[in-house]
């Protein structure tokens, strides 16, 4: 028997100085999809999300609001762990850098093992720092002066801090990109990550001033005047949740001994998963991850979706309104795999009636009121491959494997594409064959028509049973509803037929 694969895949750790976006719901859905279809698939997975409670943009959020900076991270990281159930998440763990207990003794750990390589040293720094990228930046990075990724003003800022040698790892991070043993996708983003390391990379500052960090953090080991810079703190994550540190066999299970080490980020944070934390992991003497799959933004209106610029969609109000797997499908049908996404409601609507009510919906509800009509509700077993359903046969033999091809390449509209062609293909079985015809000349006492009709029948049901199949991990309420409706009850017939996907447009959610 084959090993089976083990696949550990992980979201980035958002900053919880406000409620969650749908920019965030976006990543952490296609987190899912691939955890859900590698678990379909037979792999061994664990799938982490959390928190990035040590951020000083948390500090000043809790200062704006008049609120102890605990009690605002524990409120609003709350709000990211309960998106589980409107948008029907299945992470394994979930971690909050504040709180969590396993994760200030692996960045202690981190820490040593990098001071050990010789790879941090403490020097006075000059500086012009984004509070809303928690990095420093070069006049030359800016754009007018102004952070091109928030729009606002560096603040100048001078202190000694502790620093990674990030310098010394230039040349082998160019060698693991280049060579695809560190994945980056998509390719334009591969691209951007060796053009900055082939532009040299320099040194970045580790810490900051426990003065500065208003003693929120993280301390540095052995020097207590100093905090843990957040993007080292947050960074560890994907290890000290596995207990990396402590001894615990998840670390070694989950990080060291995985086939796949999957990190979904989005396109603003490349460089710290695809530069910073590579180096680091070099430096410590840890495994890299396998693949950093890189997303583009949403907009609403134009403008980037972001919980500090105020153009923000809340995702639990988005599901109370329209539905999980309305949500769910809009950020995979119709968000690209390269490129920004505009959302409206009115886009989130037309895609989930057209595709549902109007696409999968009725299909299902034809197959199984003609199974009830011309065989009394029982899926027939026919005696070979009926004339016309060849189509249809090969597109569901065929499905499986453009969907792992599509999601092996990180591109969730291709995945959901390649099941919608079951559907087109069903539509069109059912068009060509013509089933009442068939019957109504097996009431005439055709006998190979109704041999035909088993057949075709045969094969409808198969269709949707198999689109069902493959929907799973990325619609799975949805996908369910359609199993049911196509799975024999203890008489052996499929239930009666009923319309399995009210338009949203029409019958809008109450509120919650």
């Amino acid at each position: 028997m084959t090993t089976p694969r083990t696949t550990y895949v992980t979201t980035t750790i958002p900053y919880v100085n406000a409620r969650p976006h749908l920019g965030f719901a976006l990543e952490i859905v296609q987190a899912d999809v691939l955890a859900r279809h590698r678990r379909h698939r037979g792999d061994r997975v664990r799938f982490l999300s959390g928190t990035d409670d040590n951020s000083l943009k948390n500090v000043l959020a809790a200062e704006a609001a008049g609120v102890p900076v605990q009690e605002l991270v524990d409120r609003n990281a709350e709000a990211f762990a309960a998106l589980r159930g409107p948008l029907a998440l299945s992470f394994d763990d979930f971690i909050r850098t504040s709180r969590d207990p396993r994760h200030r003794v692996g960045v202690e750990r981190l820490w040593r093992r990098c001071a050990e390589s010789g790879d941090l040293y403490r020097k006075h720094y000059e500086g012009l720092y984004c509070v809303g990228c928690e990095q420093f930046y070069t006049p030359a990075e800016l754009v007018e002066g102004r952070c091109a990724e928030h729009g606002t003003r560096p603040r100048p800022v001078a202190e000694e801090n502790w620093f990674f040698r990030l310098s010394r790892y230039g040349d082998h991070l160019h060698e693991l990109i280049s060579s695809g043993r560190l994945r980056i996708e998509p390719a334009v983003r591969r691209n951007e990550v060796l053009a900055l390391i082939e532009g040299g990379l320099h040194d970045f500052s580790v810490s900051r001033s426990h003065t500065r960090a208003r003693g929120w953090g993280i301390p540095v080991p052995d020097d207590p005047e100093q905090v843990v810079y957040v993007w080292w703190d947050a960074l560890g994550n994907y290890v000290t949740s596995l207990g990396y540190g402590t001894g615990d066999p998840a670390y070694e299970q989950w990080w060291s001994g995985a086939t796949r080490r999957t990190h979904l980020v989005g396109k603003g944070v490349v460089r710290f998963h695809a530069v910073y934390w590579p180096a680091m992991l070099l430096s410590a003497g840890l495994p890299l991850p396998t693949d950093v799959l890189v997303h583009d933004y949403l907009t609403v209106d134009g403008r980037k979706i972001s919980k500090s610029a105020g153009a923000t969609v809340d995702p639990t109000e988005l599901v109370a309104e329209f539905g999980t797997d309305a949500v769910r499908w809009w950020l995979l049908r119709d968000v690209p795999r390269v490129g920004d996404a505009d959302f409206t409601r009115e886009r989130l609507v037309a895609r989930a009636d057209a595709d549902f009510a109007g696409g999968l919906g009725n299909l299902v509800n034809r197959v199984v009121t003609m199974a009830h009509r011309f065989r009394d509700g029982r899926v027939p077993v026919p005696g070979a491959p009926a004339v016309g359903t060849e189509r249809l046969v090969a597109a569901c033999r065929e499905v499986p494997a453009q969907v792992d091809d599509a999601l092996a390449g990180f591109d969730f509209r291709r995945a959901v594409d390649a099941v919608w062609r079951v559907v087109a293909e069903a539509d069109r079985c059912v068009e060509g064959t013509r089933p009442w015809e068939l019957a109504k000349a097996e009431r005439a006492g055709d006998v190979a028509a109704g041999d035909r009709l088993d057949g075709v029948l045969a094969a409808l049901v198969g269709a949707c049973r198999t689109v069902a199949d493959q929907l799973g991990p990325f619609v799975p309420e949805s996908a369910s509803r359609v199993t049911a409706q196509c799975t024999p009850t203890a008489d052996g017939r499929l239930p009666r037929a009923r319309p399995l996907f009210p338009r949203v447009g029409e019958s809008p959610r109450p509120a919650v």
